[in-house]
């Protein structure tokens, strides 16, 4: 992040699945305070206006560029990378990531549970043959997560506001 763009109030683009909870518009504008009480502002995937497109595959492209142009516009991107609906990360959240990630933003993401996968597979994984119960390896370098989330952004173990201290404490002095 320039020097210049450090005297702004940085904009941290929110990743996560909380978009798919029932609460999403209180949720997002509770975050956003969040963001605010960290020296952040806050920029929501919901911080786009979407028109219904003639069909489905249409509206979605239509999501999908407008949340890769929220990304642009900001400095950092906090992900929630909790499980969802299974053991790993939301994949659009895991995408964007991705996306930041080539367009040289910060990243940081958060885990209620920040002990390394293959610890947490454990319950899972056949002692003998080392397998999941899919019947494939367990990543394990120790890390939280698969490594190319591990590696690529700072993971914080705790909620948001955890991953807003961090990046404060980072980027904020």
């Amino acid at each position: 992040m320039s020097e210049q763009r450090l005297k702004l109030k940085p904009k941290v683009y929110l990743a996560g699945f909380e978009v798919f909870r029932p609460d999403a518009v209180e949720l997002e504008r509770s975050m956003k305070q969040l963001c605010e009480m960290y020296g952040f502002e806050g920029i929501s995937p919901m911080d786009k206006h979407i028109e219904p497109q003639p069909t489905k595959e249409l509206t979605a492209a239509a999501i999908f560029e407008g949340n890769i142009k929220l990304i642009e516009k900001c400095d950092l991107i906090i992900a929630n990378l909790n499980p969802f609906r299974g053991q790993e990360p939301d994949s659009g959240t895991v995408f964007e990531c991705g996306a930041g990630y080539a367009m040289n933003k910060k990243l940081y993401g958060h885990v209620a549970d920040g002990r390394p996968l293959a610890d947490r597979l454990m319950p899972d994984t056949d002692r003998a043959s080392g397998l999941y119960k899919d019947g494939m390896r367990v990543e394990d370098f120790g890390l939280p997560m698969n490594l190319m989330l591990s590696i690529s952004a700072t993971i914080v173990t705790g909620d948001l506001e955890a991953a807003l201290k961090r990046a404060q404490a980072d980027l904020l002095g």
